[in-house]
C-alpha cells in the first residue's frame, strides 16, 4: 500500500537536438524518413483499445508532394462515435479511482519513450505529413510534447497538494474530482504537442476523452496514441475517431454526459461549438467546461530605439517559420519611419536567402502549406494585395501548387493600417508592415490594440525602457503572451504558459497548472470532530 504523499520535482525542458550532418540523431531521422516515405500506412480508429476499420477512408498526402500518399485512415460513422462515447464512459470509473501518481507514471513513461525510442518516428511523421522542417518538427513533436508530459505531472502535484486550513475541532480537505462525464477533444493540424496536451492534461486529472484529430494530422496523431498505449494507458481512456467534424460533433454535443470540450482550431469553429452547447444546455447533467484556443493576428511593434537587424530577424522568423501556420505567427508589424529604411534593407537581404522546398532537404527554411484549401485562401489575400494601390509587395508574392503547396515568403508594405491583410488572420507566410511617424508612437500603439479582434501574441522591440513599459501597459489586453525584444512565437512549457483572450480563446494557459484545474471539479469535505448535542447557542442563556 502506497500511502506516501508524492510530488514530482520541477523538470527541465527537453533539450533541442541539432541534427548536424553526421550526427546520430540525423542518421536515425533520415532512415525513418525513408521508411515512412516508402510505406502506405493504414490507420484504424481506436475505441476502447480496439482497432476498428470502417472501410470509409481518407488520405494523408505530403504537402510538399501531394501526389505522394503516406497513409489511408478509416473514418468514423455515427455508429463509431456512439461506441467511442460508451467506451469513454465505461473506462471512467476505474481510471478516476486510480491513484493520480499512477496516471502520472504513464505520462512520464510516454515522455521517455518519445525522448529515447520514438523521437525519429514522430519527427518524421510531422515532417512528411504536416510539412515541417527538421527544427520545427523537433521543437514540436519531440521537445514540446515531452515537456507537456513531464511538466503536467509537476503541475498536478501543485494542484493536488493545495488544501484548506483546518480548525482545532475540524478537518477540512478538498478532493479534486474529475468532471462528471467525458471530454470531447478536438485537435489541430499544426502541432503534435497540442494534440498530445489536449488529451494528456485531461486524462491526467482522471477524465476520459473522445478525440477528433485534424484530418491532415492523423498519421502523427495515430503514432502518438500508440506510444501512450505502450506506456500503459488502459483501453477506453482516449478514444481516437478521425472523421467528419460536423458529423462527430452533432452526436457528441447532444449527449447528456458531455462534461467538457478541449479545443484548438479556428475562431468560427469554436463559436459554433459554443452555440451548440448553449442550445443543448437542458440536455446535460452538468454545465460543460469549454477550454478553447483559436487564432491570432499577432503583431510585432517597433519603437524608434529598436535595433534594426534584431527586428528584421524577428520578422523573418516570426512570420515565416512553419510557413506562418502557427496561431502565434507574426503577421502584422508597426515600424517607425526613422528605422524603416535600415530595417527594410535587412529584410530584403534575408528574404531572398530563404530556401523553400521538400522537408527531406535540411537546407530548406520553408516548406509547403498544409493543403490546397489553405493554399487557395492564402493566395487570395496575396492577390488582393497585388490589385491594391494602398500596398506594395516588396518580397515574394507568388505560389505554385503544381507539385506541392508552395507559397513564397511574402512581405507587404501598406499605407493603410486597416488594409485587409493587417486585420484578418491569414495563417500563411504573409507579413504586412505599416510604417508610422515617430511622433505617433502612442497613437499607433492604440491603433495596434484596436485593429484586431484577437488577443493571442505580440511583441515590442525597444531599447528605451520607458517606451517599452508604455507599450506593455497600452497593449495589456492585446496579447495573452507578450514578448519584449523577441519574436511572438516559441512559448516554452513551464516558462511561458500559452493562451490568449478576446477572439483568441479562453486563455486557460496550456503549459501551467491553470489548464489542469479546468479539468477537475473540487469537492470540499469537512469533518467535525466533536459535534454539538443541543441546538441552543451560549448567547441564548439568560445569565
Amino acid at each position: 500500500m502506497n500511502n506516501a504523499i508524492f510530488n514530482f520535482r520541477k523538470p527541465k525542458n527537453e533539450a533541442v537536438l541539432s541534427y548536424l550532418p553526421g550526427s546520430e540523431e540525423r542518421k536515425q531521422l533520415e532512415e525513418e524518413l525513408r521508411i515512412q516515405s516508402r510505406e502506405l500506412k493504414e490507420i484504424p480508429l481506436i475505441i476502447g483499445g480496439r482497432e476498428i476499420f470502417t472501410g470509409k477512408k481518407g488520405k494523408i498526402v505530403k504537402p510538399t508532394d501531394h501526389s505522394h500518399v503516406l497513409a489511408e485512415y478509416h473514418m468514423a460513422t455515427e455508429k463509431e462515435v456512439k461506441l467511442a462515447i460508451d467506451a469513454a464512459l465505461e473506462a471512467k470509473e476505474e481510471w478516476l479511482t486510480l491513484a493520480w501518481m499512477e496516471r502520472a507514471g504513464i505520462m512520464a513513461k510516454a515522455g521517455e519513450l518519445i525522448s529515447k525510442k520514438y523521437r525519429a518516428r514522430l519527427n518524421a511523421a510531422a515532417m512528411l505529413g504536416q510539412g515541417k522542417n527538421v527544427l520545427q518538427a523537433e521543437i514540436d513533436s519531440a521537445c514540446e510534447t515531452i515537456d507537456y508530459l513531464r511538466f503536467n505531472n509537476y503541475f498536478a502535484s501543485l494542484v493536488y497538494r493545495e488544501q484548506p486550513i483546518s480548525g482545532p475541532d475540524t478537518i477540512n480537505r478538498i478532493e479534486y474530482r474529475p468532471l462528471e462525464g467525458f471530454i470531447y477533444t478536438i485537435t489541430p493540424f499544426n502541432f503534435i504537442s497540442i494534440a498530445l496536451n489536449l488529451n494528456a492534461s485531461v486524462v491526467l486529472m482522471g477524465n476520459t476523452t473522445v478525440w477528433k484529430p485534424a484530418s491532415t494530422a492523423v498519421l502523427s496523431n495515430y503514432y502518438l496514441l500508440k506510444i501512450i498505449e505502450e506506456a500503459g494507458l488502459p483501453p477506453g481512456v482516449i478514444n481516437f475517431i478521425p472523421g467528419s467534424g460536423p458529423l462527430i460533433s452533432e452526436i457528441v454535443l447532444k449527449h447528456k454526459e458531455l462534461a467538457g470540450i478541449h479545443f484548438t482550431g479556428s475562431n468560427p469553429t469554436l463559436n459554433t461549438l459554443w452555440k451548440q452547447v448553449s442550445d443543448n444546455l437542458p440536455v446535460y447533467r452538468s454545465y460543460p467546461k469549454i477550454v478553447g484556443e483559436t487564432g491570432g493576428k499577432d503583431f510585432i511593434f517597433a519603437h524608434s530605439s529598436a535595433d534594426p537587424p534584431t527586428l528584421a530577424t524577428a520578422i523573418i522568423r516570426g512570420a515565416f517559420e512553419y510557413q506562418g501556420q502557427k496561431c502565434s505567427a507574426a503577421s502584422r508589424a508597426y515600424i517607425p519611419e526613422s528605422i524603416w529604411k535600415e530595417t527594410s534593407d535587412y529584410l530584403l537581404q534575408m528574404c531572398p536567402e530563404i530556401k523553400t522546398g521538400d522537408v527531406t532537404d535540411f537546407e530548406n527554411f520553408m516548406n509547403a502549406v498544409i493543403d490546397e484549401k489553405a493554399f487557395d485562401k492564402i493566395m487570395s489575400y496575396i492577390n488582393k494585395a497585388k490589385k491594391s494601390t494602398d500596398v506594395k509587395i516588396i518580397c515574394g508574392g507568388n505560389g505554385d501548387k503544381t507539385e506541392g503547396y508552395f507559397i513564397e515568403p511574402t512581405l507587404i508594405v501598406t499605407q493603410d493600417p486597416h488594409f485587409i491583410t493587417m486585420e484578418e488572420e491569414i495563417f500563411g507566410p504573409v507579413m504586412t508592415i505599416f510604417v508610422y511617424k515617430d511622433d505617433r508612437y502612442e497613437e499607433t500603439l492604440k491603433l495596434c490594440d484596436e485593429t484586431s479582434p484577437y488577443g493571442l501574441t505580440g511583441s515590442i522591440f525597444s531599447r528605451d525602457k520607458y517606451a517599452m513599459i508604455t507599450a506593455c501597459r497600452m497593449l495589456r489586453f492585446a496579447a495573452g503572451n507578450f514578448y519584449i525584444n523577441d519574436k511572438p512565437t516559441g512559448a516554452l512549457v513551464g516558462q511561458q504558459p500559452f493562451g490568449g483572450s478576446r477572439a483568441s480563446g479562453t486563455n486557460d494557459k496550456a503549459g501551467s497548472y491553470l489548464n489542469l484545474i479546468r479539468w477537475v471539479s473540487p469537492r470540499t469535505i469537512k469533518e467535525t470532530l466533536i459535534p454539538d448535542t443541543y441546538f441552543k447557542y451560549p448567547y441564548m442563556k439568560n445569565t
